[in-house]
């Protein structure tokens, strides 16, 4: 399958919310791309607006940032998270990047339905945006 149909995905889960439910999409064999690949870390905050940016240089076609939300268990940063996307996507914007490459959601422990259909919309909308294929 070629890339146009099957975009590489970045998923940063939170391992308190998000990551549960995540895991539990894959309990239940539910659907979805293959061709993503999960960080799990304590909480996204922590990457900085390059971090981002070198994983769409690294060939990464969407980051899908999966959250504790206003849940978190640690203070402020869903909102020091949202801030710092923003960021992110004014640099996608100087890069030639589509917004809708990036995408900040929260997603709970038992939450696999909706992380799989939310996925699902966000890939439709990679692949929407994604350059034509160069020819060589």
């Amino acid at each position: 399958m070629d890339k146009k149909n099957n975009p590489k995905i970045l998923i940063i889960s939170t391992d308190a919310c998000s990551y549960p439910g995540i895991d539990n999409a894959g309990q239940k064999h539910l659907e979805y791309s293959a061709n993503t690949y999960v960080i799990r870390t304590l909480d996204p905050v922590i990457f900085p607006v390059y971090f981002y940016l070198e994983a769409f240089d690294a060939g990464y076609d969407g980051i899908y940032i999966a959250s504790c939300g206003t849940d978190s268990p640690y203070k402020n940063t869903f909102e020091k998270l949202s801030a710092r996307i923003e960021l992110v996507v004014a640099e996608m914007k100087k890069r030639g990047l589509h917004y809708s490459q990036i995408k900040l959601t929260a997603i709970c422990t038992v939450c696999a339905d909706h992380f799989v259909h939310e996925l699902n919309e966000f890939i439709e909308g990679v692949v929407e945006n994604m350059p034509p294929k160069i020819k060589a």
